[in-house]
């Protein structure tokens, strides 16, 4: 019988070892094998989007003032507003791409589609520099006014890019750290070096954003600048698609605002309960120990 139960104990081990076991799954929907998914062997990948998207960013952002004036020939304080509209709805946009991405499309899916509205805006912004229809002046004249196309074009493209970062900020740090599984020891470990290495990634995209990208905007043009940045971010996006095979991946949790509503139509609904007179009443208390779950300790001071 002792026999029989050590052995059952030790398959239990073999399959927390050779399986995930935290709600995830792999890319056909299966519980992921722990070996051959997860950890360092896709994190890589999506550091090097990150890289790509902070390249991008703050190679355009950083510039943007002077692409307005110079380029575009606005006064500077339309120009310096234009940028804080534009900075303001990319601020914004994230609270829209983390709903989605809980809620409905899924971190990965959400990645995916952010990068690829994101390659469409440095795709246009491209064209509107090489493009002889989107061009700022016919023949590379020097005009004090540019086309209406050209500003169409441009104000299209980095609005596309706003809407691809609202996207791709909320959701790709979380499904990289859903790689790792935080019942494993070795992979808890793991998850605290990989924030490491991600805000590494993130710096030196900011970094060669703001010298070389700018660099190429001042010495050669910002034609050459956007065609950097778009080879960049789509190979970046080849790279994450391809290690979709070791990605671990988890449903969408539905709408969070649900739950909120819950506890504010509960709370409002019992607010005239009285406090229980001993502790082991409340039900979430017996729900932790039969689970094994960790709550906040209640308080009277915050009924």
């Amino acid at each position: 019988m002792e026999k029989n139960k050590s052995d059952a104990n030790c398959d239990e081990i073999n399959d927390e070892t050779k399986w995930v076991l935290d709600s995830s799954f792999d890319h056909k929907g299966r519980v992921p094998l722990r070996a051959s998914t997860g950890s360092w062997r896709s994190s890589l990948f999506i550091i090097a989007i990150e890289f790509s998207e902070r390249l991008s960013y703050f190679g355009i952002a950083t510039s943007l003032v002077l692409y307005l004036t110079k380029v575009i020939h606005q006064d500077l304080k339309t120009a310096v507003k234009n940028v804080n509209y534009w900075s303001g709805v990319t601020t914004l946009m994230p609270l829209l791409g983390g709903f989605l991405a809980d809620a409905y499309l899924g971190r990965y899916c959400t990645v995916i589609a952010s990068c690829i509205v994101y390659l469409m805006g440095l795709v246009l912004l491209s064209l509107s520099w090489f493009l002889p229809g989107l061009k700022p002046c016919d023949h590379g004249a020097t005009c004090t006014e540019p086309r209406r196309i050209h500003e169409v074009a441009f104000f299209l493209g980095i609005y596309l890019i706003s809407i691809g970062t609202g996207g791709h900020k909320p959701s790709l740090e979380s499904f990289g750290a859903d790689q790792f599984d935080d019942n494993n020891a070795k992979e808890r470990r793991q998850k605290m070096s990989f924030f490491n290495w991600w805000n590494s990634g993130l710096c030196s995209g900011i970094i060669l954003g703001v010298t070389v990208i700018v660099y190429a905007q001042e010495r050669i043009n910002w034609g050459a600048a956007y065609i950097i940045l778009t080879v960049v971010m789509a190979i970046s996006l080849l790279i994450f698609f391809i290690g979709r095979p070791y990605y671990r991946y988890r449903t969408p949790t539905g709408s969070p605002l649900t739950p909120m509503l819950q506890v504010l139509v509960a709370a409002i609904s019992k607010r005239k309960l009285p406090y229980p007179s001993s502790p082991t009443q409340l039900y979430e208390l017996s729900k932790a120990e039969s689970s094994g779950e960790r709550f906040l300790v209640h308080t009277k001071k915050l009924k």
